[in-house]
């Protein structure tokens, strides 16, 4: 199926970027999300604009400065080995990066109203929570969830599924505003998997079904590392791991609600599939790994 949901790694690369999705080109009004490969001491300078951003090193380790301060970012190996410190980046700044082992860093975006203080947030800050259970369970790194770190708009998780379990399940959206039911996001999800021993590449597989009252969007993609999809709207999962291969994304959402918060809905069809989590144990794999200790 071809769609202009499903973006293959390289098709949104942009100048610098591996991944550049912007509400210009995503064709919505608020999300972002920006993926720089930086060679050993590679350096780069972006204008933050209309936007606030967070940046998440997905494989090495950097500095940020902005507003005067630099912060230095540990960074990781890879997502598939530990959560990573990051550096939230305010609207209407100059920043840079630079990194001297080089690597490869994510920019997650969102257009926001607020300019809020710049600052660093360790590893050991993030909440890493175990979510569903038996072939439903999944690692949620909440790095920047409503309610964990304060955006103005922005909200930013990431989620990762053993090799041959589902996760975005049961299917759900947020794509109306309900007050105190479901919250309207635009979403981004940022693909990359687990190589197999003797080095094959992973694969999954992603859904959005059409919602109704007029949202149409229709996805269903085999996804590969760089790849990203884009939900404006839409039921959305599940996401499949194929076995053997880990799956790890990068979701970054954003909408124009006055209230930050991550409100959902789930598939009328589907949503039983939660009364049976406990009676099911947690996937033995998981978690991958914990945030360190202060």
């Amino acid at each position: 199926m071809t769609t202009p949901f499903h973006l293959p790694a390289g098709e949104a690369a942009r100048g610098p970027y591996a991944v550049d999705v912007s509400p210009a080109s995503a064709g919505w009004g608020h999300a972002s999300l920006r993926v720089l490969e930086l060679p050993p001491d590679g350096w780069h300078a972006f204008d933050t604009g209309d936007s606030e951003w967070i940046v998440l090193p997905l494989s090495g380790s950097c500095t940020v400065a902005v507003d005067g301060e630099t912060f230095r970012l540990t960074g990781r190996e890879s997502v598939f080995t530990s959560v990573t410190d990051f550096a939230y980046v305010p609207r209407d700044a100059q920043a840079s990066l630079a990194s001297r082992a080089g690597g490869r860093f994510a920019l997650a975006g969102a257009r926001c109203e607020r300019r809020l203080p710049a600052r660093h947030s360790p590893a050991s800050a993030v909440p890493v929570e175990l979510r569903g259970t038996g072939s439903c369970s999944r690692q949620v790194n909440n790095f920047g969830a409503a309610g964990v770190f304060p955006c103005d708009r922005l909200i930013a998780v990431e989620v990762i599924t053993p090799g041959g379990n589902w996760s975005s399940f049961p299917p759900h959206k947020h794509d109306e505003h309900r007050p105190g039911e479901e919250s309207e996001l635009e979403e981004i999800y940022y693909f990359e998997f687990a190589d197999a021993p003797g080095g094959a590449p992973g694969l999954g597989y992603q859904r959005v079904s059409p919602s109704g009252h007029g949202r149409g969007t229709d996805v269903l993609a085999e996804v590969r590392g760089g790849d990203t999809v884009l939900i404006p709207n839409g039921w959305h999962g599940p996401s499949m791991a194929v076995p053997g291969h880990h799956m790890y994304y990068l979701n970054v959402m954003a909408g124009p609600g006055g209230e930050r918060a991550w409100l959902i809905s789930d598939h009328p069809d589907h949503a039983w599939i939660r009364d049976t989590w406990p009676d099911q144990p947690v996937d033995p794999r998981l978690p991958l790994y914990t945030a360190p200790s202060p």
